[in-house]
């Protein structure tokens, strides 16, 4: 008798636990992802500012079930589905290849999600966010070439718009990334260039609401707030981004007025939208979608009407019992707990045990502002300061997926914190317009 075919798709930290806890279970599985390997995602903005190495924060997915015979990873674009024959149609990422069928008893989607530019996707060519490898990669290089053009410019205007850095939304991400890049600007860099100081760079987060770390308790949120001013970041509280271009942002503040900033780096650090799979699952069975694109599952994290297909991760929301539907926070935990647990709902239906719903434990939030600086609210114990950066430090390398990576970033983070520096601070790809016009703009 054929074994049971479970299908995942993507290699994220959803799609992972699911693989790793049905490994050594009697199914055959098969994981697709557009990339070879799985990135932890809460350290790339550390690779955007040059902290980290992508090879230190991304591990091949063919190397952690290497060991597994009933695993196999396939580097695959998904196309669609066909939820009748219970199949998933993928389009090979290299494109001399055919397109090709994949079949299967149970399906776990885990596509995560992407950001949202809010109805303004022309805004991305001027504002990298820093989610996948790729871009991060792409805003580490627009960030160091600020500084080298500014060190090539006489002018003083274009040196200090060069010289301003933006960063789009007050989040973990945000608040994170704008503590990385002031650190760069006052200490990192202070004596690398020779016309301009570093230290005259401006590091702005623009934020929508009224305080930084939305999802913290607003003390916790003050404290960010001041560490960030600390290191030389200016937070500007209640501005909406109005307008992003080769220019500058424009942002309107609470009396509705609209003020210019001039500066050649944004980040966009701000909202997300689903994947667009969940588009896909919820026309094919129609299951609602809320306004970023997440699809509503049933309690037990299934698609209505298809009890063979589950959905997990950023690209859902629970229905509960009462009728309402329950997005979850868009952090690494909840993906990892749903994971689990869809590895556990496969194993208790192939041995005929019921299946309780899905219910997410809240271990609390951790958010870094820059060195020895970081906030922590676990079961209501709120930290901050020296002991809740050493609590990030060690939950991010215990959460970092194999043991040469662990390593590597802990002896790189040691190397840094003695001497305040950082080894990846390297431009790589083709050199940005921006650079190459430095001296006739």
């Amino acid at each position: 008798m054929a074994q049971h075919r479970v299908v995942v798709i993507g290699g994220g930290f959803g799609g992972l636990q699911a693989v790793a806890k049905l490994r050594r279970a009697a199914v055959d599985i098969t994981l697709i992802d557009r990339r070879n390997f799985h990135l932890f995602q809460p350290l790339t903005y550390q690779v955007a500012t040059g902290a980290l190495s992508p090879g230190e924060i991304a591990y091949p997915l063919r190397a952690i079930f290497k060991r597994d015979k009933n695993v196999r990873v396939l580097m695959a674009e998904v196309a669609g589905f066909d939820l009748e024959a219970r199949a998933v149609r993928i389009e090979p990422v290299e494109a001399a290849l055919p397109p090709s069928t994949v079949p299967y008893d149970t399906l776990i989607v885990a596509g995560g999600s992407r950001y949202s530019y809010f109805g303004h996707d022309e805004w991305e060519s001027f504002a990298p966010e820093v989610k996948s490898l790729e871009s991060a990669l792409a805003a580490r290089s627009r960030i160091l070439e600020a500084f080298e053009a500014a060190e090539l410019d006489d002018d003083a205007d274009r040196r200090r718009r060069r010289l301003t850095f933006m960063v789009v939304g007050a989040g973990p991400t945000g608040v994170e990334i704008a503590g990385q890049i002031a650190e760069l600007t006052r200490d990192t860099l202070r004596r690398d260039f020779r016309a301009v100081d570093p230290r005259d760079g401006r590091v702005l987060l623009i934020e929508a609401a009224d305080r930084v770390l939305g999802t913290f308790p607003p003390s916790l949120s003050r404290k960010a707030e001041r560490a960030l001013e600390h290191l030389g970041a200016t937070v500007l509280l209640n501005r909406t981004v109005v307008g992003i271009d080769a220019d500058g942002v424009a942002i309107k503040g609470a009396d509705d007025s609209v003020e210019r900033i001039a500066g050649d780096t944004v980040i966009w650090a701000a909202g997300v939208n689903a994947s667009a799979l969940a588009t896909q699952l919820a026309e094919l069975t129609g299951a609602e979608l809320d306004r970023a694109g997440r699809v509503t599952v049933e309690p037990d994290l299934t698609l209505p009407g298809h009890p063979e297909v589950l959905a997990l991760g950023d690209m859902i929301r629970k229905r509960e019992t009462t009728g309402e539907a329950t997005p979850f926070p868009g952090v690494a935990p909840v993906a990892m707990q749903q994971g689990r647990y869809a590895a556990k709902v496969v194993r208790d239906r192939l041995r005929g045990r019921p299946v309780k719903p899905f219910r997410y434990r809240d271990k609390g939030n951790l958010a870094t502002i820059g060195r020895a600086r970081a906030v922590a609210d676990i079961n209501g114990l709120r930290l901050s300061g020296v002991f809740a950066w050493f609590i990030w430090l060690t939950v991010h390398l215990f959460y970092l997926v194999g043991f040469q990576n662990r390593v590597l970033v802990f002896i790189r983070w040691s190397v840094s914190f003695a001497t305040h520096g950082r080894g990846a601070r390297l431009i790589t790809g083709a050199p940005s317009d921006e650079v190459t016009r430095a001296s006739g703009r």
